[in-house]
């Protein structure tokens, strides 16, 4: 059974009292994965940045949420086949534009290889490793991209952490996925026997909802992100997590 986690500290608490006579509005389920500095279910440095966009989102636009961890391809499968539902960090694409209602765009990602140093995957020279096995997160937009780049032999793993064990046992010759992430693994892990290439990829993130959110939610919700980008908001929380500005 899934646990729906209250978002009470991030989001319920967070909410002001609506003014008597207010519409009720109903509330959003919402699914993510482990990855930070994104999202954490419980760390000691904080929730993530970009759950701490979305918490304020719905502070802002007063709406009640619970929230659930879950691997990322079943995350997917919920935001897709369940009602008022949505689902954070999603990339924006041609084959998911009809798929979602697109809520808020939250960050500005970019997708990179990573390797052991001395291993058998040149970082520096990726396109020379098509026939090395890549190691992806199960679920991710990126898989497709990969195989239609000729990368022919992808593992794809249920986590961040696992994909990462597949390429310390030599499972997987390297790793691709998104900068920050690996990042902030290297960093919880002091190691220092990793090489990353340059970005191959940007996506822009987004908080994607469930198509049964209107044109309405949408313009609520990009109003409130545009609001925390003027009042300094959203620079404040990318900069606790040592990210970069900009969405």
């Amino acid at each position: 059974m899934a646990n729906w986690r209250p978002l009470a500290v991030l989001c319920c608490a967070l909410l002001p009292v609506l003014p008597a006579g207010a519409a009720r509005v109903e509330p959003i389920r919402i699914s993510t994965s482990e990855l930070p500095p994104f999202s954490m279910e419980a760390a000691a440095e904080g929730p993530g940045a970009l759950r701490e966009m979305v918490a304020e989102l719905l502070r802002r636009t007063h709406v009640p949420a619970s929230m659930e961890f879950v691997p990322w391809q079943r995350a997917i499968y919920l935001s897709t086949s369940q009602g008022r539902s949505a689902i954070f960090p999603l990339s924006r694409s041609p084959e998911r534009e009809h798929q979602y209602r697109w809520l808020a765009r939250l960050y500005h990602e970019q997708f990179l290889f990573m390797a052991l140093k001395g291993g058998r995957f040149d970082v520096r020279q990726p396109a020379l490793g098509k026939q090395r096995r890549i190691g992806i997160l199960r679920g991710a937009l990126t898989v497709k991209e990969l195989k239609a780049d000729g990368y022919k032999h992808i593992v794809e793993a249920s986590s961040v952490d696992e994909n990462l064990r597949f390429l310390r046992r030599g499972i997987v010759d390297a790793v691709f996925g998104e900068r920050a992430i690996y990042r902030a693994w290297l960093r919880a892990h002091n190691e220092g026997d990793y090489v990353m290439s340059e970005a191959q990829r940007t996506s822009a993130t987004w908080l994607g909802g469930s198509l049964d959110f209107s044109d309405a939610d949408a313009a609520l919700f990009q109003k409130a992100m545009k609001d925390m980008v003027d009042d300094g908001s959203y620079a404040q929380i990318l900069k606790k997590y040592d990210l970069p500005p900009g969405p």
